[in-house]
């Protein structure tokens, strides 16, 4: 006797909602961690170039946002800020919908493939670039220009290692953490937490040689440069990490739990 076997099959009757709902989970998420980021990554800027401590250009963006929020959110810096990390995130999100739909999987399922890594580190990437070289403008101590070459290169290995450690690494990594985490912590969360910040360890030498050929582009000693990144990489790192935290430990846990708790509801309504 041979059993029928059962497969349920996903459809994808409701694509309107469901990148409404990836549109939604991505700018909930970008908002909330985007207005601490500008403000980390501006002091960096400013201490990298020489125009000011971090934590004096740190303290004096707080006040900003506690004494004049509706200036510092609208403001430049942040609505650059806002479009990198909500467009990352809504990127993230179609290509697990698209999987997902493609795949005839749950509308909440989601993905960690090389198309996934593409894709975001594609927008990402670009973005951040013209992120960067807006705050190098605006914060640096020298005339606006191009970003040469080499910093771009540099910029775009940064973008990548952390894109990956933030995406694809953290699912991978969740099930061989002591399953003891789970008492308190998913592991999937602890892992998404941690991985991204411990990728600035290597990242963050990248950012400071890109940040240096840009802010004195000309003929610097090799040497010279490598003394300023080494000097600058102890406090820049745990700032680095500190900015990373909150755009890809909390604001891609808060995306993916707020995208996963509303297509839920689609599972039901399409199975």
């Amino acid at each position: 006797m041979i059993e029928a076997r059962q497969h349920t099959i996903w459809h994808s009757n409701h694509p309107g909602a469901r990148l409404l709902v990836d549109a939604t989970s991505a700018t909930v998420a970008a908002g909330l961690v985007a207005p601490i980021i500008t403000a980390i990554d501006k002091a960096v800027a400013e201490r990298v170039s020489g125009r000011a401590p971090f934590v004096a250009s740190f303290r004096r963006s707080l006040g900003e946002l506690i004494h004049r929020p509706h200036a510092f959110l609208f403001a430049r810096p942040t609505r650059i800020m806002m479009l990198l990390y909500g467009s990352t995130y809504l990127t993230a999100n179609i290509i697990d919908t698209i999987s997902s739909t493609v795949g005839h999987e749950p509308a909440s399922t989601t993905t960690t493939g090389f198309a996934k890594f593409g894709a975001v580190t594609s927008v990402n990437m670009t973005l951040a670039f013209y992120k960067d070289s807006q705050f190098t403008k605006m914060f640096g101590t020298i005339a606006p220009r191009s970003l040469p070459p080499a910093s771009y290169a540099l910029l775009a290995l940064r973008d990548s290692i952390t894109i990956f450690a933030s995406f694809n690494l953290p699912p991978k990594l969740a099930p061989i953490l002591p399953e003891t985490i789970e008492g308190h912590f998913s592991r999937l969360s602890v892992a998404q937490f941690t991985v991204p910040a411990l990728a600035q360890v290597l990242n963050t030498p990248l950012h400071l040689l890109g940040l240096d050929l840009y802010n004195r582009n000309g003929i610097t000693p090799a040497r010279d440069r490598l003394k300023k990144v080494l000097f600058h990489w102890p406090a820049t790192t745990l700032a680095r990490m500190g900015r990373v935290i909150p755009a890809f430990g909390v604001g891609a846990l808060v995306n993916n739990n707020m995208r996963a708790s509303m297509m839920v509801q689609f599972d039901e309504i399409e199975r």
